[in-house]
């Protein structure tokens, strides 16, 4: 069996044939059937192999959804477990001590700000602001709808193999 490559040349090769006028018909209809039936063959396994790709990555996602899952619960059993710990550590009073392996110190964080206006009432210094993003939805909307927007935009149609 050729591999793909092979089938694309021995498609141009049919092409260069059909220019000779001394060539049989029936040798050009059998050549072609020949190729046409390694084609279908080929793009059927490459369709299988892609088909068992796509069940990979499905598994994949949800391997990696199961993990992100356990990673969160990890992550919040040990945000309670140190709340639960500076909560007694300040009941007790006891705010400072070492142990064998570990040292333990409930200490002030560093200032965090928090904002007691509505965002409109801030100076501008103090406002962050986006950069403009393009409206692809809606320049497409209005070339479907007639607008001439030559110069900015225009709609490209492109082509991909679908398998079903």
């Amino acid at each position: 069996m050729a591999n793909i490559y092979e089938i694309t040349s021995d498609w141009f090769r049919v092409q260069d044939m059909m220019g000779d006028p001394e060539l049989d018909p029936q040798t050009l209809a059998d050549t072609l059937e020949a190729i046409e039936g390694e084609l279908e063959v080929k793009a059927e396994n490459y369709a299988k192999v892609m088909k068992n790709l796509e069940g990979d990555i499905a598994a994949i996602k949800a391997e990696i959804d199961r993990l992100t899952s356990k990673k969160k619960t990890i992550e919040n059993n040990i945000k309670n477990m140190k709340a639960t710990l500076q909560s007694v550590m300040e009941v007790t009073g006891k705010t400072k001590f070492k142990t064998d392996l570990f040292s333990f110190g409930i200490q002030k964080n560093a200032p965090s700000v928090v904002i007691d206006t509505d965002i409109n009432n801030l100076p501008p210094e103090f406002l962050k602001f986006r950069e403009p993003e393009v409206n692809k939805t809606a320049i497409k909307e209005a070339i479907q709808n007639g607008e001439d927007l030559s110069g900015y935009a225009h709609l490209d149609q492109s082509t991909s193999l679908r398998i079903r």
